[in-house]
């Protein structure tokens, strides 16, 4: 009887406290991490609008023929003009 009182008391003196500091730590490393998602969740919506242009970019290289096009008949017809005057 005598053991099972001290066992008790040791348990609420001793293993209670430290279970519940162990418990806090775990608690406290969890809403750290928490916080780092939510910041890795901005970071990475602002990449995602970064890249959202991206996809224009397959079109480009048609535009830029077609502008070469357009500037080399423009300079054509500068010759042509200027050879004549």
């Amino acid at each position: 009887m005598i053991l099972g009182l001290i066992g008790s008391i040791v348990l609420l003196v001793v293993v209670v406290p430290v279970v519940v500091v162990l418990l806090r730590g775990v608690l406290d490393a969890a809403r750290r991490v928490s916080a780092a998602v939510e910041e890795v969740e901005r970071a990475a919506k602002a990449a995602s609008a970064d890249l959202d242009a991206v996809e224009l970019l397959a079109t480009t290289q048609t535009q830029v023929n077609q502008t070469i096009g357009v500037v080399a008949n423009y300079g054509g017809s500068l010759d042509v003009i200027l050879e004549d005057t």
